[in-house]
């Protein structure tokens, strides 16, 4: 990644948090897909269980281990639990809506399957030819915290805020979950038919995880920032569809993780 610290500026890796889809079943069927930083999956499932209702307490689960979920290279990713209620707990209803698609931020969307995840934009992102002044860059976090009239009542809201390339606000939205902040942010911009966003920037109060990255490139935006760190899945998504990534945008310093030529740099 691209790190700018003021004046000065370094090519370097950098560490990020883990970010991966965890699939739950019952005795083998689909029931949720939760993005998480691995470890303690079945302390997870145990809990997502008993927080939707399915279990009432440790003894409704006969037994759970890790399915055969390989990757390209035919390794186990153990990336998919699959769980038996004991005799005389019934499974949840999995009809209509029931199928959980659950991020690490919090959000819920019908999608119920690992391979529904990675949903391919049908804009081209990659091609944007958006260009970005670092001092512009660096100015949104202070123009994005200035226009947050909810969180000055309350101190508890994430934002999102998209702005032109220019540095100019379209829109702000704010909500207690940083997805569904952006989810305002782009359905605002799908009432007034302006879609795709090509040329702004998503900035967001948060960090940037893999289903903010996913929701910038269905919305067509080429640079997604984040006052805070990305995930290991955002920096790979953004890189795969052709997003810039900023994390860490704060005071005279970012990180960029990915596209860092559509950034103008001071000579």
């Amino acid at each position: 990644m691209l790190r700018i610290r003021g004046s000065t500026q370094s090519t370097r890796p950098d560490t990020v948090a883990a970010e991966e889809p965890l699939e739950i079943r019952l005795s083998g069927t689909p029931l949720a897909v939760t993005m998480r930083t691995p470890g303690h999956d079945f302390d997870l499932v145990h809990g997502f269980l008993l927080t939707e209702g399915v279990i009432d307490g440790g003894d409704d689960v006969l037994g759970l281990r890790y399915c055969d979920s390989v990757d390209a290279d035919g390794r186990n990713t153990y990336n998919v639990v699959d769980v038996d209620l004991a005799p005389g707990v019934e499974p949840p209803d999995t009809a209509l809506d029931r199928n959980f698609y659950t991020s690490s931020s919090c959000g819920v969307c019908g999608k119920a399957s690992i391979d529904a995840i990675r949903t391919r934009t049908r804009h081209d992102v990659a091609s944007d030819g958006t260009r970005l002044e670092l001092a512009t860059l660096l100015a949104l976090p202070d123009r994005l915290r200035a226009a947050q009239q909810v969180f000055d009542k309350t101190g508890g809201l994430h934002a999102a805020g998209l702005f032109t390339a220019e540095g100019e606000l379209v829109a702000l939205r704010e909500d207690v979950g940083r997805h569904n902040a952006v989810d305002k942010v782009v359905g605002d911009a799908v009432r007034e038919g302006r879609l795709p966003l090509a040329g702004h920037v998503l900035l967001v109060s948060g960090r940037a995880s893999f289903e903010l990255t996913q929701k910038a490139a269905m919305a067509g935006i080429p640079v997604l920032a984040a006052v805070s760190a990305p995930s290991s899945l955002a920096v790979e998504l953004a890189a795969d569809v052709g997003i810039t990534l900023v994390g860490f945008l704060r005071g005279e310093g970012c990180n960029v993780y990915s596209r860092p030529e559509r950034l103008v740099l001071p000579e």
